[in-house]
């Protein structure tokens, strides 16, 4: 650590990290998933991998509900002084703006793609064991509206992951002052 401290970097604990890590890995498959089935032509693979793209979007509002409520619950640990006052103030903004925005749209993109699954009555059993209710009821115009409003949630999700990737490169090989070490698992 290059921040002038001789003190360790406080980390998130393992429940975080994982819930972290794991939702991580979740977004990103749905979205390579989604962004997969879009072209392909109909066909069984293309149903059976629209329902795992709908059952990864269920599975991702449940885990950032429960990654949510960790948090309130879990102060999560203060960014350490020195590299505090080393970042100009836009870039506070960004890092707390960011993290915002993404705790929302954890939100935003499956439930926009539920109910465009509702209103295009296309119904939603979890894992082919749970139905769950529709969000809306059938509408051919609102599900063309839901659609868009899916893709473009779901775009604008991955350009903040893309932000957020690269802060923490940037702190890990630019700055150097081990930031990336307070979510890194195994350490």
């Amino acid at each position: 650590m290059k921040t002038g401290q001789n003190t360790p970097i406080q980390r998130y604990g393992t429940v975080a990290i994982l819930l972290h890590w794991v939702l991580a890995l979740a977004i990103i498959t749905a979205f390579v998933v989604g962004l997969t089935v879009e072209d392909m032509p109909l066909s069984p693979s293309k149903i059976k991998l629209i329902n795992w793209h709908k059952w990864a979007g269920v599975g991702i509002l449940a885990l950032s509900a429960l990654r949510l409520v960790w948090r309130i619950t879990h102060r999560p640990p203060a960014l350490p002084g020195a590299i505090e006052q080393a970042m100009p103030g836009w870039q506070r903004t960004a890092y707390h703006g960011t993290h915002h925005l993404m705790y929302l749209l954890f939100f935003v993109v499956p439930l926009l793609g539920w109910a465009y699954s509702s209103a295009k009555g296309y119904p939603i059993v979890w894992f082919g064991v749970l139905p769950l209710p529709d969000l809306v009821a059938p509408n051919k115009e609102l599900a063309e509206v839901l659609e868009e409003a899916h893709g473009a949630a779901a775009f604008a999700l991955m350009g903040l992951v893309g932000l957020h990737v690269a802060a923490a490169l940037k702190h890990q090989f630019i700055d150097k002052d081990g930031l990336l070490d307070r979510m890194r698992p195994g350490r």
